[in-house]
């Protein structure tokens, strides 16, 4: 009589369900041995039943197989890792690569090089890029332009301030007269010469005799 396919879903009938896993578990500790005995693999299983008991098999040692799992899967977690970041970053650069020959073409066709092969729509799109060009440029220079003459409006004021303050400080200060007149003046106007001609020796003589 042939045997008919198991259906592979969960058992509902809780001691067919114990039946089956001792069964089952029996015949994969049974195969583990025969695999690592034949085929001279390192074999390790490890098995929990519903009731969280513990059913195991090891080669040769079950600490050092799980170890060596471990590191393992580290170095194949850490290979395809960067695999995977040298395969991102290729795939950046062509697209960045791409990126920048298309400005550069953009940049020509701007320059109005290489329009040979432009069609008159994408001519049309370059003059109207233009035009957007000339406009933010042009209202960008009006408000520096405007910004710089209100600067200079701001310094004028400040300078008549100033002025008009050393201003006020002059006529404020007292005026000094021009000249003296009177007396003073007349003092300040004479001037005493003699004039004597001759050896200094007879010059106190000289002045007795005009006494």
């Amino acid at each position: 009589m042939v045997r008919g396919k198991t259906e592979l879903k969960r058992i509902e009938n809780a001691t067919s369900r114990q039946v089956t896993f001792s069964k089952r578990r029996n015949g994969l500790l049974k195969k583990a041995f025969e695999l690592s005995v034949l085929c001279d693999a390192e074999v390790a299983l490890i098995v929990f039943s519903t009731r969280g008991k513990l059913y195991e098999f090891a080669s040769s040692s079950m600490l050092k197989t799980i170890d060596r799992y471990g590191t393992y899967s580290k170095d194949n977690v850490d290979n395809r890792g960067i695999e995977q970041n040298i395969q991102q970053l290729k795939f950046e650069i062509a697209s960045m690569s791409n990126k920048l020959e298309a400005l550069e073409a953009t940049k020509r066709k701007l320059l109005g090089e290489n329009l040979e092969l432009c069609s008159a729509e994408e001519l049309h799109e370059l003059e109207e890029k233009l035009d957007q060009s000339l406009y933010s440029i042009r209202t960008k220079k009006t408000q520096m332009l405007g910004a710089q003459i209100a600067k200079l409006k701001e310094k004028e004021k400040l300078l008549l301030k100033e002025n008009e303050a050393l201003q006020e400080k002059c006529e404020l200060l007292p005026q000094q007269p021009l000249g003296d007149t009177g007396e003073d003046a007349n003092h300040q106007m004479e001037v005493e010469t003699e004039l004597y001609i001759g050896w200094p020796r007879r010059k106190k003589n000289h002045n007795r005799e005009q006494d």
